[in-house]
């Protein structure tokens, strides 16, 4: 599977599961929805850097714009297609 189209969805779930958990303390705050999400959002964090230095091909900027929480993925992702990457997917 191309390591770009695995940083989109990976950073798109990184955001969304990071939104669910802020919406979550700012209304109810339940405590089993936090279980839930904070390991699903760790294990997304986790493979948007994997995926980030996979598709960075050398390109320095890429994977470290990764590391960044919450939006990384997703800025990753930009960078790699506006920069002409390996797919334009």
């Amino acid at each position: 599977m191309n390591p770009v189209v695995v940083l989109k969805w990976l950073g798109v779930a990184e955001m969304a599961t990071l939104a669910l958990m802020l919406l979550n303390i700012v209304t109810v705050h339940e405590p089993a929805i936090s279980s839930v999400l904070g390991p699903v959002h760790g294990l997304a964090y986790t493979g948007t850097v994997i995926a980030g230095v996979l598709a960075a091909a050398g390109r320095h900027r890429i994977w470290v714009l990764s590391l960044v929480p919450g939006i990384g993925g997703w800025l990753a992702y930009r960078r790699v297609t506006r920069a002409g990457g390996r797919s334009r997917a």
